[in-house]
């Protein structure tokens, strides 16, 4: 056996070269793991005897031993083995603890064949590892000191010293670590209370026994799970309570109460009684949630003048504690009156009156002397009084009028009372009731009723409805509805509405028009099936709403087809000079009788423009020579209902300052028909001012005329005399679309041959169509007829 060869090498790191020379010529060595590409592992050459120079010539070389992968290789010139590749022992043995690679060292020439045995040394380059970072357990709070919970070992793939050595951890209330081989527990050193601290966070290092040391932590997170650890704690270990005999069913005599400080189930309490007598069991109760002790039997002072009752508190897993309940009885005058109906009229009509008997009440009392002297008496609240008659008998009278719609039953409850000491009562209910009779008529529920409706309605439409309430029971509180009898605008009203009888829904017999009327009121009675039968009436309002039914009528100028009416439009106007204006009118109301004007056609577009809302035909511009003199607009009047309506109507102006310049108008066409026309008009209007006029008022009115000059149109209003008025009309609340009063200067060229005349009309006011005020009429003959209606 050769001698062993220890050798140190630099990098931090040792290793013991051991030689061993044996027969067979097998060579050892022992080196750490992780040396360095390069490194010496020991010198063959030496070790073998060998000269530096003969393992060059001998063509040496390292071999594996069935291993694909050369660790090692071998310096020919000098004869040092050293390391080829990285030697892991870890990769390499895994947690063997012996780590051996075997190589082979060829010579030629001769064979020669050595074994190398490499003995790879474990160092500490692998800290301990848990496998998980936290490490969750549940412990119940009922684990006893000593108890153990084993926590999963650290693992460290380095071996020997080099591996897990040692466990520490840190310090904590409750545990303490204990740790046998491999196994890692922790010890309960302290019982858990959940009701305290319900989560604890320990933490466990893991040491190994390298230099230098290296170490791994795991937390461990421990859950504290509740146990039924807590009996439940009465809060008074004696209730004491003092319980008048003859208490009635359900009296709560005392309310015992403990508390548990588990939780969940465990931590519910539940009472009951402990070990105790069936007659305690007859007399009381306990609820088994809040500890009320009830009455629920006979307590008599005379049988049993204390109780003792054990009282257990248990909670959801059966753990349970004691209280004891003494229950005092305290005696009183414990045979009460006793109440006896022997007679009672019932029903009783409603129409009785006072003092009449209805009933015979009788009371009897067991007890004796003082304690049978009893006092009866019914409530304050009722028309009924108890009134004594023979000895215990008492009548039951009543003492003021009846109303069963007030109150239609009564309770009276007799009560009687024993001069006992403490008296004792007792009471009997007698329930009475009332007899309807027909004393009250409907009522309607409003004072009165407001419909509305649109106009053109369809008939049957139902336009509202009337309710009427009777008090009164069954057919004498059965309402019928009917109209009664009267006229609208001089027709029935049963032609206008209808009502449902039973119902009471008022429904239209006909359409409706807003332009003939606009609201009527009816009568509906309101009739109940009593006898005799009583009744009411109200007042039904029908407002009719207006819809746009109506096209606007235009009253100037007088429609295409009656007159041909000129304005003169001076050559000096300005822009903005008013020319004359559209006066229109719509029937309907409200939205459906705004009128907007619009120009839809013009001779020249650029010359005349007129107001939406007030039908003011303007010049835009100043006029020049070069536009037409003639000029024809034509106009469009809208309402703004839903949908619109409107109508047309053609404007005829000429700009000039003299008529007598406008030859061409003599050249219009002459019909006849209208000539006719207008001699009728002139007779009509001679005769109307004849009838009404007298002589002198004539001449005074002519003079009046005459010394009066003629406004330009643009200088003053524009106006419509009363002739193009329609029938009948007269804007009498001020919301329609035409005044009543009217100064008008126009041109009237129909016909103008035959025809030409110079009426003045003073004033001209109508309502609804009657004639308020006197007019004049003077007729001249000029070349051109010249109309001129003047205010007074």
């Amino acid at each position: 056996m050769a001698p062993i060869i220890v050798a140190f090498m630099s990098y931090r790191f040792y290793f013991i070269l051991l030689f061993l020379h044996v027969a067979y010529g097998d060579i050892s060595y022992s080196f750490p793991e992780e040396m360095k590409r390069g490194s010496v592992i020991g010198n063959l050459a030496k070790d073998l005897g060998l000269e530096t120079g003969a393992l060059s010539n001998r063509r040496a070389r390292i071999d594996t031993d069935g291993r694909e992968k050369r660790y090692c290789d071998i310096n020919v010139n000098n004869g040092e083995l050293v390391v080829a590749d990285r030697i892991d022992r870890e990769g390499l043995c895994g947690e063997k603890a012996s780590c051996i690679l075997k190589h082979e060292l060829v010579l030629e020439n001769p064979l020669e064949l050595h074994r190398i045995n490499l003995h790879i040394q474990d160092i500490n380059d692998n800290p301990p590892e848990f496998k998980e970072e936290t490490v969750n357990i549940e412990i119940r709070e009922s684990a006893v000191r000593g108890a153990r919970f084993v926590i999963e070992e650290a693992h460290d793939v380095d071996v020997g010293q080099n591996s897990v050595q040692q466990y520490s951890l840190k310090k904590n209330d409750h545990f303490i670590l204990a740790t046998s081989g491999n196994t890692v527990e922790l010890v309960l050193d302290k019982e858990l209370d959940r009701e305290k601290q319900q989560d604890i966070n320990l933490v466990l290092t893991a040491l190994d026994g390298g230099s230098p040391q290296r170490s791994g932590t795991v937390v461990v997170h421990v859950t504290v799970l509740d146990a039924n650890d807590n009996v439940p704690v009465f809060s008074q270990a004696v209730y004491k309570a003092s319980l008048p005999e003859n208490s009635p069913v359900d009296t709560v005599v005392v309310t015992v109460s403990a508390t548990d400080a588990d939780e969940g189930i465990n931590g519910d309490v539940t009472y009951e009684f402990g070990h105790v007598s069936e007659d305690v069991k007859n007399i009381f109760s306990i609820d088994p949630k809040i500890g009320e002790i009830r009455v629920i039997g006979t307590v008599d002072y005379e049988t049993t003048t204390s109780f003792e009752i054990r009282v257990k508190a248990k909670d959801g897993l059966g753990l349970s504690s004691y209280a004891k309940a003494i229950i005092s009885i305290s005696d009183v005058n414990d045979n009460a009156p006793v109440v006896n109906l022997k007679s009672l009229t019932n029903p009783i009509a409603e129409n009785t009156p006072p003092g009449t008997e209805v009933g015979i009440i009788n009371v009897q009392d067991r007890d004796s002397d003082s304690n049978r002297q009893v006092r009866c008496s019914i409530q304050q609240n009722v028309p009924f009084k108890l009134v004594p008659s023979i000895k215990n008998y008492y009548s039951l009278v009543t003492t003021g009028q009846l109303d069963r719609e007030l109150v239609s039953d009564y309770n009276i409850t007799i009560s009687a009372t024993d001069e006992g000491s403490p008296p004792l009562s007792s009471s009997k209910t007698v329930q009475l009731s009332v007899a309807d009779i027909n004393d009250n008529p409907p009522v309607f529920e409003e004072q009165s009723y407001s419909a509305y409706v649109s106009e053109n309605n369809k008939p049957g439409s139902t336009l509202c409805s009337v309710i009427a309430g009777d008090p009164d029971w069954r057919q004498n509180g059965t309402v019928i509805y009917s109209l009664l009898p009267g006229e609208v605008n001089g027709a029935p009203v049963s032609s206008y509405l209808s009502v449902n009888g039973d119902t009471g829904v008022i429904h239209a017999v006909r359409s409706f028009d807003y332009e003939q009327f606009r609201s009527f009121k009816v009568q509906v009675m309101a009739r109940d099936n009593g006898s005799p039968p009583l009744s009411s009436n109200v007042t039904v309002s029908v407002f009719i709403s207006d819809v746009n039914d109506n096209s606007p009528q235009i009253l100037y100028p007088a429609p295409e087809g009656n007159s041909f009416m000129t304005e003169l439009v001076p050559k000096a106007a300005h822009g903005g000079s008013l020319v004359s204006k559209v006066i229109a009118v719509d029937a309907d109301s409200g939205q459906n009788a705004w009128l907007s004007y619009h120009i839809v056609k013009s001779t020249d577009p650029g010359l005349f423009t007129i107001g939406v809302h007030s039908g003011e035909i303007r010049t835009q511009r100043d006029i020049s020579e070069s536009d037409s003199m003639k000029q024809n607009l034509i106009v469009s009047v809208k309402d703004n209902g839903q949908p619109s309506l409107s109508a047309t109507c053609s404007m005829y102006l000429l700009i000039s300052d003299n008529l007598a310049e406008v030859p061409e108008l003599k050249d219009i066409s002459y019909d006849d028909k209208n000539s006719k026309l207008t001699s009728y008009l002139i007779i009509a209007l001679v005769s109307v001012s004849t009838f009404f006029l007298t002589f002198i008022i004539i001449i005074l009115g002519v003079r009046f005329c005459r010394r009066r000059k003629p406004r330009l149109l643009f200088d003053g209003a524009v106006a419509i005399p009363s002739a193009y008025l329609p029938p009948n009309y007269a804007d009498v609340d001020g919301t329609g679309t035409l005044r009543s009063t009217y100064n008008y200067d126009a041109y009237l060229t129909t016909g103008s041959r035959t025809s030409d005349f110079k009426f003045c009309i003073y004033t001209v006011r109508l309502y609804h169509g009657y004639l308020l005020s006197i007019f004049f009429l003077e007729v001249e003959f000029f070349p051109i007829s010249h109309m001129k209606c003047c205010e007074v």
